[in-house]
């Protein structure tokens, strides 16, 4: 997964934004369980200091909730990109450039607390181009979800959403918890940047940019091989050079990462 670059001026305690969140009232056993499941997950987060494992702990929490897929973005001062969603659907998303479409993003920014994605895909103001984001995704399993904006007091933007593979709507009370876990893994990750500062770019051999540019583009590694006159080997030894020096084992995650760093520019 992508390193956190530095965030500044965001909230310093889940009490800070709860006002952000609807007041939602369950059963008693049902309120009792999740909130038993929340408080293990954020015991478990705690003397964490490594991003990877507090993800980790996230993806295990929203099992509970049958959600196998979680994707958290940050698009302002030092970027960040942790999911695992399914790498086919990754690889499409960057090859079609939907981030610079996607009406999750844009909703995102205009909405203070989380939203299901079929509000988003329903209203009127959703053209076809961005509909096709969600029914896309949907054939890669990913057929209903939610996203949760993470809003800084300095204007910097974060999201996290949480996807299922089944067509179900999200009920309020998982909605609740889910933004409540978002929240806790948003301002665990801003510390650790703000303890490690801002992320420096690793050290690319010429050839390594080259492949990884290529693969940014959308190539694969034989048409990569064909472009640079390589051997497909040849080029699967640099990509895999550098998926470790960008710490990750996805190639759409490692290519984002490039452009995010610098590294290399499409």
């Amino acid at each position: 997964m992508a390193a956190v670059s530095q965030r500044r001026g965001l909230p310093t305690s889940v009490s800070d934004q709860l006002s952000l969140f609807p007041s939602m009232h369950f059963p008693d056993e049902t309120r009792e369980g999740f909130a038993a499941e929340f408080g293990r997950f954020v015991d478990q987060t705690d003397g964490v200091a490594q991003t990877e494992e507090l993800f980790d702990l996230l993806s295990a929490f929203a099992l509970n909730f049958d959600c196998p897929w979680i994707g958290y973005r940050s698009r302002s001062n030092g970027r960040a990109i942790m999911l695992n969603y399914p790498d086919e659907w990754q690889q499409r998303y960057f090859e079609m450039g939907y981030d610079r479409i996607d009406p999750i993003i844009k909703t995102g920014r205009k909405r203070a607390s989380a939203f299901r994605w079929s509000e988003v895909y329903n209203d009127a103001r959703t053209t076809e181009d961005e509909r096709r984001v969600f029914d896309e995704a949907a054939t890669f399993g990913l057929r209903s979800g939610i996203s949760v904006p993470l809003h800084g007091s300095d204007a910097s933007f974060a999201i996290m959403s949480f996807a299922q593979p089944g067509g179900c709507e999200f009920q309020n009370k998982t909605i609740t918890y889910l933004q409540l876990a978002a929240l806790h893994f948003h301002l665990k990750v801003a510390r650790f940047a703000d303890s490690t500062g801002i992320e420096e770019a690793p050290d690319l051999s010429f050839r390594e940019k080259e492949c990884i540019l290529w693969t940014a583009r959308g190539k694969s590694s034989w048409e990569t091989g064909i472009i640079l006159g390589i051997s497909l080997n040849t080029v699967n030894f640099h990509i895999k050079n550098v998926l470790r020096k960008l710490g990750t084992s996805s190639r759409t995650v490692a290519a984002i990462k490039a452009i995010n760093l610098g590294i290399i520019e499409l």
